[in-house]
């Protein structure tokens, strides 16, 4: 299993090298060569309207000493991370996730979140097989819908039926460069980061719903 450290605020996912990394995170989005993925834990309060969060967790990852960091921002208690890996010969996906659903949507569909808190899903994923860009592409699909499916099988019921994620869900990739384009379902690539991804969030999902309910208890 890939390292991580926890020194809240942040959690730190060693990928052992430098490896290509896909994601829409604020800091790094796109395609970018990186060695850590990173969470930072924040409050709502740390995020007031019409702050530029972007450029703050740009610094912070700086004065972290870690720059070429891709970094997630999440509200969630980075100590409730869940992991989980899969195998098959020589593909491995190793997964590292936060979940929390406080503002869980479904898809195609959106609510109104002006006065609640906020919440995330923050997954990484770092392979060993190497990948192309297209490759990259399609191994963060079948993530996306690997997430999807465990937030459905958590069953959040929402006005409008299942919760499928949150409005403000960041997902990442990573991989080694090289020639292989594909990685769907039918592919061993694609099988372990599905097991990975949805066991990993499942139990986070889980987790997160278990907390809100003892908190109601």
């Amino acid at each position: 299993m890939t390292a991580v450290m926890l020194e809240r605020p942040w959690l730190i996912f060693d990928l052992g090298q430098e490896m290509q990394v896909l994601s829409w995170a604020l800091n790094r989005p796109g395609f970018a060569m990186a060695r850590h993925i990173l969470w930072r834990e924040v409050r709502n309060a740390d995020l007031p309207e019409g702050f530029d969060a972007r450029g703050w967790l740009i610094d912070e990852v700086h004065h972290r000493g870690l720059p070429d960091a891709v970094a997630f921002l999440t509200s969630r208690d980075v100590t409730r991370h869940h992991r989980a890996s899969a195998t098959i010969g020589e593909d491995q996906a190793d997964c590292l996730a936060t979940v929390g659903l406080a503002n869980a949507e479904r898809v195609g569909q959106r609510r109104d979140f002006a006065a609640q808190n906020w919440g995330t899903i923050n997954i990484a994923v770092r392979l060993t097989r190497g990948l192309t860009q297209a490759g990259l592409i399609e191994a963060l699909s079948i993530a996306a819908e690997a997430r999807t499916a465990a937030i459905i099988d958590a069953a959040l019921a929402l006005p409008g039926g299942l919760a499928t994620g949150t409005g403000t869900d960041c997902l990442a990739i990573a991989a080694p460069p090289g020639a292989c384009d594909h990685a769907g379902l039918h592919t061993a690539a694609g099988e372990v980061i599905g097991a990975a991804v949805y066991r990993a969030t499942l139990e986070g999902a889980r987790a997160w719903q278990a907390e809100r309910q003892h908190q109601r208890g």
